[in-house]
C-alpha cells in the first residue's frame, strides 16, 4: 500500500531547477518541413534540366528579351497603321544594317588592332623579363642545382633494378591544323544556327503582339481574381524587363562615350574602336569591366611601351565602370526594380555557373521574372522576399 502512494504522488521539481529551465516555444516554420524533400528533388532536377537543355533556353530568353526591348517600337509603327510584321521586319533590317555599317566603318582600326596583338604580346614577355644579373643568375644557380641532383639520382640507381622492365616513351600529339580548322568551323557554324533561331524567333514574338499574355490570362482559371493576379505579374514583368533593358543600353552607351574621350585624351590608337568594345562589354556583369581594362592595356603597352602607360590606359577604364557602374546604374536600377543586391550577385554566380557568359548576361531578367512572379503566389512569397531588398 505504501508503494503505491509512493508511485502515484506526482514528482516535485526543485525551485532551483524549475527556474534554470526555461519555457519552450513552438516556431511555425513558413515552409511545411514535410515537403522540403520534394522541394529539394524538384530544384535539383529543374537545375540539371535548365544545363541539359542550354541549347534550347539560351536562345528562347534572348529572343524573350529582344522582343520585350523591341516591342513598344513596333506598337508605336501600329498606331500609325503599320503593320507589325512589316514593322517589326524594318525594325530588325534598321538594327542589322547599323551593326553591320558601324563594322565596317571601323574595319581598319579593328585589323590593326588585331594585327598589333602579337608584338604586344612579344614586348609584354620581354619586359617581364628579369632585368637585374642577381636575378638571372640566382636562377641559374637554381636550375643547375636541379640538373646536378637529377644527374646524382640516376647514377646512384643500380643498373640491375631495370631489368626486364619495358621502358615507356610517351609522345606529345603534334598539332593538327586540319582538326583545330574543323573544330572552328564546327563552333562558328553552331553560333551562326542559333543567330538564326534567335533572329526568327525574335520575329515572330514581335508580330505575335499579346497573343501569349492572353494565353496565360485565359489559362490562370476561371476566377476573375486568378486572371487579375496573372495579368498583374505578367504586366510587372513587362515593365521590368524593359525598363532594366533601357537601364543597359544607357550605361553601355555612357560608359562607350566617356572610355573614348578618356582614351582619346591619353593618345590611344583606335580609341573609337575601344569605346564601342567597353561599351558592349559592359553588358557582362563584373567581367566584361575586367576584359576591357586588360585588353586596353596590353594595346597601351604596344603603342607607348611602357608599363605606366599601360597602368594609366587600364585605370581609366577601370574608374569610368567604376562611376558609371557604382553610381548611375545603381540610381536608375532601383528605379525598375526591388532587387537585393546580395541576391543578384547570388544568383549571377549561379546562371554563369550554368549557362557561362549567358548567365551572366540573362541572369538579373530571370530574377526578375522570378520575384515578380513569387511576389504574387502566397507559397512563394517567402522567395520573393528573399529576392527583394
Amino acid at each position: 500500500m505504501t508503494e503505491d502512494l509512493i508511485l502515484d504522488a506526482p514528482v516535485v521539481k526543485p525551485a532551483a531547477a524549475a527556474l534554470s529551465e526555461p519555457d519552450r516555444t513552438l516556431i511555425h516554420m513558413p515552409v511545411d518541413i514535410r515537403n522540403m524533400s520534394l522541394v529539394v528533388l524538384a530544384v535539383l532536377a529543374s537545375v540539371f534540366m535548365l544545363q541539359w537543355a542550354k541549347d534550347v533556353f539560351i536562345p528562347v530568353m534572348l529572343s524573350v528579351l529582344f522582343s520585350y526591348a523591341l516591342s513598344p517600337l513596333v506598337n508605336w509603327m501600329e498606331l500609325k497603321h503599320v503593320p507589325r510584321w512589316l514593322g517589326a521586319a524594318v525594325l530588325l533590317l534598321a538594327i542589322f544594317g547599323a551593326i553591320g555599317s558601324t563594322a565596317y566603318s571601323l574595319r581598319d582600326e579593328a585589323t590593326q588592332l588585331v594585327e598589333a596583338l602579337p608584338a604586344a604580346a612579344q614586348k609584354f614577355r620581354q619586359a617581364v623579363k628579369p632585368r637585374s644579373g642577381v636575378s638571372k643568375s640566382a636562377l641559374e644557380t637554381v636550375q643547375k642545382a636541379a640538373s646536378q641532383i637529377e644527374q646524382a639520382a640516376q647514377e646512384n640507381a643500380s643498373p640491375g633494378s631495370t631489368r626486364g622492365v619495358t621502358r615507356v616513351v610517351v609522345e606529345t600529339s603534334r598539332f593538327n591544323v586540319r582538326d583545330y580548322l574543323w573544330t572552328g568551323t564546327i563552333g562558328l557554324l553552331t553560333l551562326l544556327g542559333q543567330t538564326i533561331v534567335v533572329i526568327f524567333l525574335t520575329y515572330f514574338l514581335m508580330i505575335s503582339g499579346d497573343t501569349f499574355r492572353r494565353k496565360l490570362v485565359k489559362l490562370a482559371g476561371p476566377r476573375l481574381s486568378s486572371k487579375k493576379i496573372t495579368l498583374q505579374a505578367l504586366h510587372e514583368i513587362t515593365s521590368q524587363i524593359q525598363r532594366y533593358l533601357q537601364v543597359q543600353v544607357l550605361t553601355s552607351a555612357l560608359v562607350g562615350v566617356l572610355a573614348w574621350l578618356g582614351l582619346l585624351a591619353i593618345g590611344l590608337d583606335n580609341a573609337a574602336v575601344w569605346g564601342i568594345v567597353a561599351g558592349v562589354l559592359n553588358l557582362v556583369p563584373y567581367v566584361g569591366t575586367l576584359i576591357t581594362a586588360a585588353a586596353s592595356a596590353l594595346v597601351g603597352f604596344l603603342q607607348f611601351g611602357s608599363l605606366n602607360m599601360a597602368l594609366a590606359v587600364a585605370g581609366v577604364s577601370l574608374v569610368i565602370h567604376t562611376v558609371v557602374g557604382n553610381l548611375v546604374t545603381p540610381w536608375l536600377t532601383s528605379r525598375t526594380s526591388q532587387m537585393s543586391p546580395v541576391a543578384v550577385f547570388v544568383g549571377l554566380l549561379a546562371w554563369a555557373w550554368l549557362w557561362g557568359v549567358w548567365g551572366l548576361l540573362l541572369g538579373i531578367p530571370i530574377l526578375m521574372i522570378v520575384k515578380a512572379i513569387c511576389d504574387r503566389v502566397d507559397d512563394l512569397k517567402p522567395i520573393g522576399e528573399f529576392l527583394g531588398s
